[in-house]
């Protein structure tokens, strides 16, 4: 498992907590489907870890960034796609910000439309000017 399929998984798992409403360790244990293989399992564990210890602060720079739309009121999808690449832009210091962005933008484009990828690049690029 490559990179990007390990930052798709981060990314379903987002998704399901947001689904659940259950933020916690014990709901990232349930529900981890499938491991990565070693060379990324660092990774998948830091992104998750900072996520859940981060994520209001998270959320409320993708307020901002979004000119102050709530974050309950956009595609639940994007929300964990945007959540996923600010906590890879703020706390993994190893992966530039270009990278994230347009790895969200690939996932938005894969897991919603071609808007969502546009809508995605605005946001974390707003986000990534400010």
């Amino acid at each position: 498992m490559n990179r990007k399929q390990t930052r798709e998984l981060a990314m379903h798992l987002i998704y399901q907590m947001e689904i659940h409403q259950e933020f916690t360790e014990e709901f990232v244990l349930k529900n981890s489907s499938a491991e990565p293989e070693d060379n990324n399992l660092a990774y998948y564990k830091l992104v998750l870890a900072e996520y859940l210890k981060n994520r209001v602060e998270i959320d409320a720079l993708l307020e901002v960034a979004s000119d102050h739309w709530k974050v309950d009121r956009v595609n639940k999808v994007e929300v964990s796609i945007l959540r996923l690449a600010l906590t890879e832009m703020l706390y993994i210091e190893d992966i530039p910000r270009k990278v994230s962005i347009n790895e969200a933008i690939d996932l938005g484009k894969k897991f919603s439309d071609d808007e969502a990828g546009k809508f995605i690049n605005g946001i974390l690029s707003r986000y990534a000017e400010a």
